[in-house]
């Protein structure tokens, strides 16, 4: 089987500064994401060994672990790309529509989401997401990679509260390092996550 692989970044470490600091990008993505791919890769690894053993007395663990870690995979993969050197503003078009849509409007929408980002409880994200059933924009709060998540819906911007994405710069005042994202967001990637995820047929009403 195919193993997971740690993506390349599209920019330098330092190019999101001095939003996000170099040495920050370096650490999260080389050390974190590597971590979370690694531990995706010998979790699928173990549980085949399970299933060639025959021996599943374990498979409560590993499924934690595959679950966690491929999670985490998932969402840094996701934020990179949600990332970009000069980027920032505010997104247009359908998706601008929709966040005023569900939030009222764009302030309504980055307050929410700091907030749900400042009271992740421990380590977790926040995230703008596709809910198919409802066909409508949500703000999810994700407990550590995969708790409290909506089945079904799609991550389209995914917002890191772990300790590890801002302390190193921003120390205990992790809100400043929510605000500061806000000005590297690439709300391209995030409108073409919206328009694939809004045009899918994947959803739990699939006809």
């Amino acid at each position: 089987m195919k193993k997971y692989e740690l993506p390349d970044l599209e920019y330098d470490f330092g190019a999101l500064e001095p939003h996000i600091s170099g040495r920050i990008m370096e650490l999260h993505h080389s050390k974190h994401h590597a971590a979370y791919v690694k531990g995706a890769n010998d979790a699928v690894a173990a549980l085949a060994e399970a299933r060639e053993k025959n021996d599943f007395s374990k498979i409560a663990g590993l499924q934690r672990a595959l679950s966690f870690n491929l999670s985490g995979h998932v969402l840094h993969s996701i934020f990179w790309k949600n990332l970009a050197p000069k980027r920032g503003g505010q997104p247009s078009g359908p998706l601008a529509t929709a966040i005023d849509t569900a939030f009222g409007n764009f302030d309504h929408f980055k307050a929410q989401l700091i907030e749900t980002a400042i009271t992740t409880m421990g380590s977790g994200w926040a995230a703008l997401a596709w809910e198919p059933l409802g066909q409508r924009l949500v703000i999810l709060q994700i407990h550590d990679h995969q708790s409290e998540v909506t089945q079904g819906g799609s991550p389209l911007l995914v917002l890191d509260a772990w300790e590890h994405a801002y302390y190193l710069q921003y120390g205990p005042e992790k809100k400043s390092f929510f605000q500061a994202v806000f000005n590297v967001w690439n709300w391209d990637d995030v409108a073409a996550r919206f328009e694939n995820a809004r045009s899918s047929n994947a959803g739990p009403e699939r006809k």
